[in-house]
């Protein structure tokens, strides 16, 4: 079979989380938010958008719960058991199920949160937009809006410059050959896809994003992100 004649791309959610900050037993990805279990308003997200050949949901090789209590959209994904002990590990071994699943290293990777479940079509699409055409890819960012302060002993030492100033967010698109030599020289410690293409000497570009685009991690997050939902559906 010929070589696509255009790079593809296919979407990548590390789903292994164990939810240790979220003050519940059950991982996080798996409480319930306006009716469905969190992740399921993530993937809902991802199934609207035609462009992506193929999604891949990372696992751990433990998890029980995801069939038991999510049932995927449609047939464009697909569930690796895969997910490690760090983001960096899971990702790269998503990666690795893309390439067994007839990805190649040139075609794209959309890396996004599960955790993140109010991303939108627009935003992803927004997202290609602007890394698809790009010789290095580049991440959905939000400029930051509030004074930003440094801390010395629990009292303010400086307050920094924001004008320069990105919150990190996702989706991060990457070629998938790239993202994976990035991840393997940078190691398991970083906590992003940009990171590890930074430290390659790359300069990612920068997808002004949300602040509705947040990473539900704390108690009082699931609050917020449930009247945001409902918000929507009304």
């Amino acid at each position: 079979m010929s070589a696509p004649s255009m790079p593809r791309i296919f979407a990548l959610i590390p789903c292994g989380g164990v939810g240790s900050r979220s003050g519940e037993g059950l991982p996080k990805q798996y409480r319930e938010i306006a009716g469905r279990p969190m992740v399921a308003h993530t993937l809902a997200a991802f199934a609207a958008v035609p462009r992506l050949t193929a999604i891949v949901v990372v696992i751990s090789p433990e998890d029980a719960l995801f069939e038991a209590q999510v049932k995927l959209p449609d047939a464009t994904f697909f569930i690796a058991a895969r997910a490690g002990s760090t983001r960096a590990i899971t990702v790269f071994q998503g990666l690795n199920a893309l390439l067994a699943h007839g990805a190649l290293p040139s075609d794209w990777a959309l890396v996004h949160d599960a955790a993140r479940c109010l991303i939108t079509p627009q935003q992803i699409h927004a997202v290609i937009d602007a890394c698809s055409n790009d010789r290095v890819g580049g991440l959905m960012a939000l400029k930051l809006p509030d004074t930003l302060k440094q801390e010395s002993a629990g009292r303010v030492s400086a307050t920094v410059d924001r004008s320069d100033k990105w919150l990190a967010q996702t989706p991060q698109m990457f070629r998938i050959g790239q993202l994976m030599q990035a991840l393997e020289a940078a190691g398991d410690t970083v906590t992003d896809e940009a990171s590890a293409l930074e430290a390659m000497g790359l300069a990612p570009k920068l997808v002004p994003g949300s602040a509705q685009n947040f990473k539900v991690t704390y108690p009082e997050d699931f609050a917020l992100a449930e009247a945001v939902l409902l918000s929507r559906r009304a």
